[in-house]
């Protein structure tokens, strides 16, 4: 599995820490981590928390990743701003027990994390207990196990409601403001990161068309 891991602006500070974290449980689960970025607050090319939705849904519909984590300063800005793409479906995720019930309920591929709000001391080891838990094992299983057939059945509706509610992703791109898209694509490693994994052509020559 690949995850990709993005920092909006007003978190960027904290990108090594969550990277390290995050890359310390995914290297026991043979996953691969690819940091997109926010690396610091210096970096040149600042990410807000919708553009972080945006480069967010282009990876997971383009396949060039299989989960997103993300967060901004309460982690709800980034979970709105994900959840309003299509083939997204974004947790919020305050603490373990968090992670590992939008795992196996909700059947995600991205959470959002506040990385102010309640973020003090021993924040660090909260990151890594939430990806240990998140990843703990096979993703919709349900919870409790004793509810697992309603819960993925309800998962199942849910996704047949969102192919209705929402428009083709290449759709959005093109839709989009052409400078909001741009800043979202603009990252120092995105074009090294990106096409090198993306397995959707349509979406990929389309960006190619945008930053060349």
């Amino acid at each position: 599995m690949k995850i990709a891991l993005i920092n909006e602006n007003s978190q960027a500070s904290k990108n090594k820490m969550i990277y390290e974290a995050l890359k310390e449980v995914c290297d026991k689960k043979g996953f691969e981590v690819i940091n997109f970025g926010m690396y610091n607050d210096e970096d040149k090319n600042s990410l807000t928390y919708v553009q972080v939705g945006i480069l967010s849904a282009i990876l997971l519909n383009s396949q060039a990743v299989d989960y997103v984590v993300t967060g901004c300063g309460t982690g709800q800005g980034a979970m709105l701003a994900l959840n309003s793409f299509p083939n997204v479906i974004c947790g919020h995720i305050v603490d373990p027990s968090d992670a590992y019930m939008f795992s196996q309920i909700n059947d995600g591929n991205a959470i959002a994390i506040p990385f102010a709000k309640g973020f003090g001391w021993g924040a660090e080891l909260n990151l890594k207990y939430i990806f240990e838990k998140l990843f703990e094992e096979e993703s919709g299983k349900g919870y409790p196990k004793e509810r697992a057939i309603p819960e993925q059945r309800n998962k199942k509706i849910l996704d047949e409601v969102r192919e209705i509610t929402h428009k083709d992703i290449l759709e959005i791109l093109k839709e989009l403001d052409r400078d909001l898209l741009k800043g979202a694509i603009s990252g120092d490693k995105f074009k090294e990161y990106f096409f090198e994994n993306s397995k959707n052509d349509e979406i990929s020559s389309f960006l190619k068309s945008i930053i060349g």
